[in-house]
């Protein structure tokens, strides 16, 4: 039997084997060779993944995978700015651009008081938009890839990751956005403290990628849960110190009232279970720097804009963050192997 016959026997026996090639073509080579001998194979049964709950042959999984994690970070950055003529230059602009808008309000139209209000906001714009396009896109992640998810085995959690992984580099684009805002107002921030800065960036990228893990699995199943997302995201946006001052009336009313009228609480102990909280008042302790202010509006006496709290605060809280979204992103990881088991019939 010549070669060309051998070809078309083993093709024969493997229908779609031609179609996948070509369908697969445009996946790294890691994707294409196991989706070309799935196909080989023969017919799958229906459950094409098995439900695996085992955290660490999991976690074994990813670490293998990390290559492929690299080129689907890579593949959503160039997609997301694809035929665009500006490309990278839209993830600085947009930034730029609300920053901007809320600088002519804040300061023209309603001055709240707050001196250098554009670098106290952009300190917390910063890690909220990283969390929320994480948040977001992650969710997202598992039923926008359907059609590799159902053709080809790998460990599916990796498309949260990546999503994760994405905003982290449109993350950096926007600081530097806020390095020239820095230079542009001549501002400038605790040198001494921004060693705090990497552990805050970490503490809200493990949150964001636990939150992605386990809203990606269950949006396969609850199509809803991607609109509820964008929802709640809107309101948890004012739980954070990124309009308002948290000093002052903030932190006075907090105190003042005690949670679920049980005596020795206070509503502030909720207020630091976000744990966006405490990394958001770390990046504004650092890079707005301005413990004593003064307000901008007459008759421009003391104002309270940042908190009395010392450094090891700011460590203790960050690392506390960084422990809890650590052991949330292993719980997501296990309810994720409990629920892929069915995604090829959900999809």
């Amino acid at each position: 039997m010549s070669e060309a016959q051998a070809t078309a026997t083993a093709e024969e026996r493997a229908p779609g084997v031609v179609e996948l090639k070509s369908e697969t073509a445009a996946l790294p080579e890691t994707l294409r060779v196991r989706a070309e001998r799935a196909a080989a194979r023969g017919p799958k049964p229906t459950r094409v993944v098995a439900a695996r709950g085992n955290l660490r042959l999991r976690l074994i999984e990813l670490w293998r995978a990390r290559e492929l994690l690299n080129f689907l970070v890579r593949k959503e950055i160039k997609v997301k700015y694809k035929n665009s003529f500006l490309g990278f230059l839209w993830s600085m602009l947009n930034p730029a651009l609300t920053l901007a808008v809320f600088y002519v309000i804040f300061t023209f139209f309603l001055p709240n008081g707050i001196p250098s209000f554009v670098i106290y906001m952009f300190s917390a714009f910063l890690l909220w938009n990283l969390f929320q396009t994480s948040v977001i896109f992650g969710t997202t992640s598992v039923v926008g890839n359907a059609g590799i998810v159902k053709k080809v085995a790998f460990p599916r959690e990796i498309l949260a990751l990546a999503a994760v992984g994405a905003s982290v580099v449109f993350f950096l684009f926007q600081a530097i956005v806020m390095v020239g805002f820095l230079v542009g107002f001549r501002h400038v921030p605790d040198w001494p403290l921004l060693w705090l800065l990497p552990l805050a960036l970490v503490a809200i990228v493990v949150f964001a990628a636990a939150l992605s893990v386990f809203l990606s699995a269950v949006n396969v199943y609850l199509r809803d849960t991607q609109h509820l997302v964008e929802v709640l995201l809107m309101a948890w946006f004012w739980a954070v110190p990124g309009i308002y001052a948290f000093s002052g009336r903030v932190h006075t009313g907090l105190v003042k009232h005690t949670l679920f009228g049980i005596p020795g609480t206070h509503l502030i102990w909720l207020y630091f279970a976000n744990p966006l909280t405490p990394p958001v008042m770390t990046f504004q302790r650092v890079l707005y720097n301005i413990t004593h202010a003064h307000s901008t509006v007459a008759p421009h006496g003391p104002l309270q804009v940042m908190s009395g709290y010392g450094t090891m605060w700011y460590l203790s809280s960050d690392l506390i963050v960084i422990g809890v979204s650590l052991a949330l992103l292993l719980l997501a990881l296990v309810v994720f192997g409990r629920l892929e088991g069915n995604f090829a019939e959900e999809l």
